[in-house]
């Protein structure tokens, strides 16, 4: 478990992360999400350790990354945008140097190493200088250091950033394989990539917390409607009368195509209800048989603009609502503004 208790971080004038708090549980995979700008990597820094936040505190598995940087550091994988990998060394001295520095017991290094290697098919290329391998592969090296000790918790900055789709969607798999046995943070800007992999999503904005929740209850609590498309054959009139007479709840009915036999129709109503049975029963019973049944709700991408427009953003209701941060800054340059200040 993590928990981020009112962490702020300050540069100067700025205020990157403001009191910001929110708890991650064990074994669950959440989607970090943020216009850029809004802390996420800034966050990130400072819940692995390579940055000391203004105020605040982070635990790792009970333990202060400040007070207790080792232990809490040996219960994290950590994989930055750019992965931290050496190209002039192949895979598995790289792998061999990373398992030496986290003190993976020398018994086990090898046996822990080939088990990653064939974890993340990366025995093809383990005697190959990282500098020559693709991007891909690259990426997978880097995730390879952060499984490396075996750490119930892994935080992945962007990792997929720069892959071909086919090198996406493995990574995604192997992100999925993760979760259950590991807890598995996951920053991504490509939305549609956290909804199909996260279980939970965390939003910033503006170095708060915008909303935590499952990417449903989003949906859900964003607009409070639930929208359905049908489409059956009959009369314009008919089509609409037997909706009317069964869905007396439904706030919208509207007709939006009508084609020679068939009718279409769009029903909004509250999110908290599922018609969907009254709509086609009602029409069949009416002798309109349905030709399509669909429900439409707000995507991830909506949401995530209506909760970080700068004119309109606001938390969830039910939501925890923190804090979020400017543009993440890479830790070296982030580190040089602390020991100027």
């Amino acid at each position: 478990m993590i928990e981020v208790r009112h962490l702020t971080k300050q540069y100067d004038e700025h205020t990157a992360v403001e009191d910001l708090s929110f708890v991650v549980e064990d074994g669950i995979i959440y989607g970090f999400l943020g216009p850029n700008g809004a802390g996420k990597t800034t966050t990130m820094n400072i819940m692995t350790g390579y940055l000391s936040p203004t105020e605040g505190e982070v635990r790792i598995n009970g333990f202060d990354i400040l007070e207790q940087p080792e232990a809490a550091k040996r219960t994290i994988g950590y994989l930055p945008e750019v992965p931290p990998v050496y190209p002039d060394m192949t895979v598995f001295e790289y792998l061999s140097f990373v398992a030496e520095l986290k003190r993976v017991p020398a018994a086990a290094r090898a046996p822990q190493i080939e088990e990653i290697l064939g974890q993340l098919s990366l025995a093809e290329v383990r005697d190959r200088l990282i500098r020559n391998l693709s991007k891909g592969y690259r990426q997978r090296t880097g995730l390879a250091q952060a499984l490396l000790g075996k750490p119930e918790t892994l935080i992945l900055d962007e990792p997929t950033v720069g892959l071909d789709p086919k090198q996406i969607l493995e990574m995604r798999e192997l992100i999925r394989s993760l979760g259950g046995t590991h807890t598995v943070i996951l920053s991504s800007h490509i939305l549609s990539e956290v909804a199909e992999v996260c279980d939970r999503v965390l939003i910033l904005n503006e170095g708060r917390l915008a909303a935590c929740d499952t990417p449903e209850n989003l949906r859900r609590k964003a607009s409070g409607l639930k929208t359905v498309y049908v489409t059956a054959e009959g009369g314009r009139e008919q089509v609409l009368r037997v909706l009317r007479s069964a869905l007396s709840s439904a706030p919208e009915i509207e007709i939006t195509d009508e084609n020679g036999a068939e009718v279409s129709a769009r029903i909004t109503y509250p999110g908290d209800l599922d018609l969907r049975r009254e709509i086609g029963s009602s029409l069949y019973e009416a002798g309109c048989p349905v030709l399509e049944l669909r429900t439409e709700e707000e995507s991830l991408e909506e949401i995530f603009l209506m909760l970080t427009d700068s004119a309109s953003a606001r938390p969830l209701k039910a939501s925890e609502s923190d804090e979020e941060e400017p543009e993440a800054e890479s830790a070296d340059s982030a580190g040089q503004k602390e020991e100027q200040q």
